[in-house]
Order: C-alpha cells, then sequence, then structure tokens
C-alpha cells in the first residue's frame, strides 16, 4: 500500500466478464478496493467491446473501467491489467461521459395507454426481418414530423444509434461516423433513402406497417417480437454511460 492509496476513499468494485476472475489479486493488492457482487461504485469489464455493453445493460450509469481481454476490442483500454488497476485505486483515470438512447416500445391494443415497456442502449438499437424472405415495411415521424414525406420504407431494417455506437453496426451500413445526434440508417432498402443524424432532443417514432421485425439492444441476447401497427419511441435517455479511461478520449474512431 502507498501513501497516495491510503488517501483515495474506499471502492466498491464489481468484476464482469467470462476471465474476469483473474483481475481478483490485482485487487487485492489494494486495501481501498473492495470487491462486491451487489451495489458497486465502479465496474471492470475485463473482455471486448460486447462485454463492456453487457457491463453497461447490467449495470446502467455505473461507471465502467473497460480492460482488454479479447482480440477485438476499440473500446476497451489495451494497457496491461496490472496497471489499470492501480490507476482505478489511486484515482487516476479518466471519465468520459457518452449519451445513451432510450426506446419506448408500445404493442397497440384497444384502451391501452403508455408503452409497454421501455428499453436502453449505448451503441444502438436493431430492427431486422423477422424471417430472411420476408422484407420490413415502417414509417418514420421525426418530432412528429414525416420523413420523406411519409413514405413507408421497404427494406431489412433500420437501426437507431448514438455517436458511441456510430464506429460499430453505422459505421458499417454508412461508411461515415458523427461525433453529436442521433444517427439512423436504412438497411438495404428498396428506394434510395439517405442515412440521417438529427440533434440528440429529437425525438424518432418507427412504427412497423408490416412485419414480421425482431429488436435487439446492443449485445442482450434476448429480442423483442415486432408486427404490423407496433411503435418505436427512440429519443435521448436521461442518464449517460460513464467510461472511465487512462487518458482522455478525444476520438471515438480512435482505441481508448
Amino acid at each position: 500500500m502507498t501513501g497516495s492509496e491510503t488517501e483515495c476513499p474506499q471502492l466498491r468494485v464489481a468484476l464482469f466478464g467470462a476471465e474476469a476472475e483473474a483481475l481478483i489479486p490485482h485487487l487485492a493488492r489494494y486495501a481501498n478496493l473492495e470487491l462486491v457482487e451487489k451495489a458497486p461504485d465502479v465496474v471492470v469489464s475485463f473482455g471486448g467491446d460486447g462485454t463492456l455493453l453487457a457491463a453497461e445493460l447490467r449495470w446502467p450509469g455505473c461507471p465502467k473501467v473497460p480492460i482488454l481481454n479479447s482480440r477485438l476490442g476499440h473500446r476497451c483500454i489495451p494497457h496491461p491489467a496490472a496497471d489499470v488497476i492501480e490507476a482505478l485505486a489511486l484515482r487516476r483515470l479518466v471519465r468520459n461521459e457518452y449519451i445513451k438512447l432510450e426506446c419506448l416500445v408500445n404493442h397497440p391494443e384497444p384502451g391501452s395507454e403508455g408503452p409497454d415497456f421501455t428499453l436502453s442502449c449505448l451503441n444502438e438499437f436493431n430492427v431486422d426481418m423477422g424471417r430472411i424472405n420476408s422484407a420490413v415495411r415502417f414509417r418514420l415521424w421525426l418530432d412528429e414530423e414525416p420523413f420523406d414525406n411519409g413514405t413507408e420504407i421497404i427494406g431489412d431494417g433500420f437501426i437507431a444509434c448514438t455517436p458511441f455506437g456510430s464506429t460499430a453496426y453505422f459505421n458499417s451500413i454508412t461508411r461515415g461516423l458523427f461525433r453529436q445526434g442521433i444517427g439512423i440508417a436504412f438497411k438495404s432498402v428498396s428506394r434510395h433513402t439517405n442515412h440521417i443524424v438529427v440533434a440528440e432532443d429529437v425525438t424518432a417514432r418507427f412504427e412497423i406497417t408490416r412485419g414480421p421485425a425482431l429488436l435487439a439492444v446492443d449485445s442482450s441476447p434476448d429480442f423483442v417480437s415486432l408486427v404490423e401497427n407496433d411503435e418505436l419511441v427512440v429519443r435521448r435517455h436521461p442518464q449517460n454511460t460513464v467510461i472511465l479511461t487512462c487518458a482522455p478520449v478525444v476520438h471515438l474512431h480512435e482505441p481508448f
């Protein structure tokens, strides 16, 4: 224990990842790091980008320290785990905040009011075909203004994502990135439709005009089935994601 460590307040730390137990000896070196399973002050994810996303789904809003333990992990810290844990114990990590999105899912029924449930994401909401040989049809409103004059869009589906998520599937579809706002990309549509980025205070409402379709959220293993007349309302989540890194993050497309 160092003198500077004794001056740092206690931190309740949860570990997450298939091989996260390998980090226990590193935590044990510091008296101010307490290993817990519930109500952590910070979560250390040990894996790749999917592990980080899963950690945010499990502990939304709790600061994350994503340590790379995978061949793929642009959003994870590539430094030795012992060095990152030491920086955590000495409070030397840098706080970064990223907007999240929420999605209100509504399966309208006569007499029903309000959404059936709400989901959140750090990366993206992804709607795809419920059957591989049947296109998804939908319409889009932005702050209740019909997109493309209310034209029905036919294709493989769509995604709505954050700037953080724009480095992932959004980039694969559009070959572009964005640093502010909410991105909406269309997958293999039947007519030319530009992908769009709107201000982060805009609300996007999607109506499924013909399904079936499936809704996926980040790395969650669960899917939501969508059918005709189902609605998705996507907007900025009131809570940000907090990620602690060894140095300030300047550009999202650069590795942590």
